[in-house]
């Protein structure tokens, strides 16, 4: 094998790229990762300290059993590099009675046996003084719910495939790639030439590039992340507030305890979301979407309702359904992807990245990847 040759490249070291090659690296292939920025950068999905774990999922009860594995590996993984990446913290459902998140989110508890309590308005504003919820508002409290730190992650990961012998090129995004005759890949960059056995793709808002297929099926949207100042901060504080998801009438909006910044975190509204070219490098939150927000705040959460300390925009890359993709690139079985989380992928990421090292590698997943197909959008 040349100095240019590897088992398996990975182009794109973020959430999921980051731990791929840590899975990989750790089963002793040899892995080279590319990254179009530096690492921990702010133009893609990754950025912004905290990232929420849910493990009862509205989205769907399919979900569960891969962010089970997924809490499980934060876990282990911030064991194994030394820092806390898993925040448990409880995480609460707020939404109308009967508009079917809190109900969808019940289904996942029963279905998968989770730990849950249901609450409610009278219950939630004895728990959780910070919220002014409208009348008929109700929440599910699951216990085991939290927050993922984000870079922190990412810097976990890669430390952690360095040390198994990894190579991670930052600032060498990879312009293109094909398949070649014997099965394998080549990937060119701006610095040189690369032949791998296998090719993971997990680039994010830059996925259509390297997999133009997804090019009807993808589009790339701008979503709004702020820190706010707060008059009670003791209201906001880990081990008191919980992570949560709150859908009231302005939009589906998601918010944390007070993690190293000293404003309160709230982002959306979910679907509030902009078209937007990942190429554009402003990455400013339109004036829009940041109103929205404050007028969440001031309307439901007061107390933390101050002014802006630090605003911020994030890439997501959204499918029709808000499902995943974890596939093969059409016609070529040596190269995976996955991407395309719409806004909700990020908790996942250490599972996924085992999915794609057992895709890499020929080990049948433990799970069942038929809802994350691409085919479902051939009709």
């Amino acid at each position: 094998m040349t100095s240019n040759s590897y088992d398996v490249i990975v182009a794109g070291v973020g959430a999921m790229g980051s731990a791929a090659c840590w899975h990989l690296a750790q089963r002793g292939l040899k892995v080279l990762g590319l990254e179009r920025f530096d690492l921990g950068h702010a133009m893609g999905s990754s950025h912004g300290l905290t990232r929420i774990i849910r493990i009862a999922y509205f989205e769907g009860s399919h979900y569960v059993p891969i962010v089970q594995r997924a809490h499980e590996l934060w876990r282990q993984t911030g064991e194994q590099a030394g820092m806390k990446l898993l925040h448990v913290t409880g995480s609460l459902d707020l939404a109308p009675a009967g508009a079917g998140q809190v109900e969808s989110s019940l289904q996942s508890c029963r279905d998968h046996g989770l730990v849950h309590e249901e609450l409610d308005g009278k219950a939630l504003a004895a728990r959780f003084p910070a919220f002014q919820l409208p009348d008929g508002h109700i929440g599910l409290w699951q216990p085991d719910g939290g927050f993922v730190a984000s870079e922190k992650a990412i810097y976990a990961h890669v430390g952690l495939a360095q040390s198994r012998g990894a190579e991670i090129r930052t600032n060498e995004p990879m312009l293109d790639w094909a398949p070649t005759a014997d099965g394998g890949v080549t990937v060119r960059t701006a610095r040189g030439t690369y032949s791998a056995g296998r090719l993971v793709i997990t680039s994010g808002g830059w996925i259509t590039d390297a997999v133009p297929t997804l090019a009807k099926t993808v589009t790339t949207v701008r979503q709004a992340i702020g820190w706010f100042t707060t008059r009670k901060p003791e209201l906001y504080r880990e081990g008191v507030f919980p992570v949560f998801i709150l859908t009231v009438e302005e939009g589906n909006f998601y918010g944390f305890p007070l993690y190293e910044h000293p404003g309160f975190k709230l982002g959306g509204p979910h679907f509030g979301r902009e078209p937007m070219d990942p190429r554009d490098d402003d990455r400013t939150p339109s004036p829009r979407q940041v109103a929205m927000i404050r007028e969440c705040l001031a309307r439901y959460l007061p107390d933390a309702a101050g002014e802006p300390l630090t605003l911020k925009g994030c890439v997501y890359s959204v499918t029709p359904d808000d499902d995943f993709i974890i596939d093969t690139v059409p016609g070529v079985p040596q190269a995976v992807f996955a991407s395309c989380c719409s806004g909700h992928g990020f908790k996942f990421a250490s599972a996924i990245g085992e999915i794609l090292a057992d895709l890499s590698t020929s080990v049948q997943p433990a799970f069942d990847l038929k809802p994350f197909s691409l085919d479902r959008f051939a009709a």
